[in-house]
């Protein structure tokens, strides 16, 4: 039998325990679909003993100074409140001990806010990386050297994977299976787990379409799902106005104080999250842009205006070419 992969979580004080039950549940149900352990995880901390997560649960951790000393696979640093977080950046055990079992790793990161754990240690210095959407600005502000991607679920860069906000790591994990076992097995876990859905990194954990949603009591809700689905239409004011049932000038008003944006700036918004997602098939750009409704050349200028680059260049960076 080939030796288990070792998989080792950093965990600290109200740690969010989504960012390890989640993974880990992961890794070990690719044990139960390969009917071998193929995973063995194990939870470290600063000082070993019991650790209390955010929600109360504890867990019995490895002290990091005792690690065991054979080889070490995957090691990810999970995520917290920004209290915790900042007590964990500066505990000087993490400090000392942390950057040699990170050097060991085959593959190391993080998990959401964890991100800011390794950033403060320099273990991540000019690599794109990914954490919660609400702190992407403070982590770009703290970190210049830093390439922070605020439009992905998680990151791959080199031997880092860091994962954005909460159950991503679940998106992570899967990933890191698909890597090591293929497609078919990682299908396999994201069913036994009833995942709706196997995201790819590249799509945004924090999509137009929801910002449009949690908007209170939007009244445009039952609209933004049709707009949705007809994104190969024509959608301008007069259109969706008449859809709307209201005169144009009330609709346009309205519009923009429900979602914050013209309709024509909303629009090309979901259009262009749907063209990202596209992008993940074998499908040329032509008929990715039709099925957005727009033109190629539209598309390939409102997408790099948008994402800093081509719809050709995404593709290959996130390896869909």
């Amino acid at each position: 039998m080939p030796r288990p992969h070792a998989v080792v979580f950093l965990a600290y004080e109200r740690f969010q325990v989504l960012d390890l039950t989640g993974p880990a549940a992961v890794f070990a149900s690719a044990n139960y679909i390969l009917k071998c352990e193929a995973y063995a995880v194990s939870v470290v901390s600063p000082n070993g003993g019991l650790v209390a997560s955010n929600s109360g649960i504890r867990f019995a951790t490895l002290a990091l100074t005792r690690m065991p000393t054979s080889r070490l696979d995957t090691f990810l640093v999970v995520g917290a409140d920004e209290p915790d977080v900042r007590a964990a950046m500066v505990d000087p055990t993490l400090r000392r001990w942390l950057p040699r079992w990170v050097r060991r790793a085959g593959r190391f990161g993080s998990v959401c806010s964890g991100t800011f754990v390794l950033a403060a240690l320099g273990l991540l210095k000019g690599k794109r990386v990914a954490t919660h959407w609400e702190a992407c600005d403070q982590l770009a502000a703290a970190f210049p050297a830093l390439s922070v991607d605020a439009n992905a679920l998680y990151v791959v860069d080199g031997k880092v994977w860091t994962s954005a906000g909460v159950t991503t790591g679940i998106d992570m994990a899967l990933a890191m299976v698909e890597r090591d076992h293929g497609a078919q097995v990682a299908g396999s876990v994201a069913k036994r787990l009833v995942v709706y859905a196997r995201r790819p990194g590249h799509q945004s954990q924090f999509s137009t379409l929801l910002s449009a949603q949690i908007r209170g009591d939007n009244p445009f809700v039952d609209l933004v799902d049709w707009i949705q689905s007809h994104l190969d239409h024509v959608l301008d004011v007069p259109t969706l106005a008449a859809r709307a049932g209201l005169a144009e000038r009330s609709f346009y008003r309205k519009f923009v104080a429900a979602t914050g944006k013209s309709p024509a700036q909303f629009i090309e918004a979901l259009r262009l999250d749907a063209a990202r997602t596209l992008l993940a098939r074998d499908l040329p750009i032509k008929a990715i842009a039709a099925a957005v409704g727009l033109q190629p050349r539209r598309l390939s200028a409102a997408f790099e205006r948008r994402f800093g680059m081509s719809p050709q260049l995404f593709r290959g960076i996130h390896g869909m070419s």
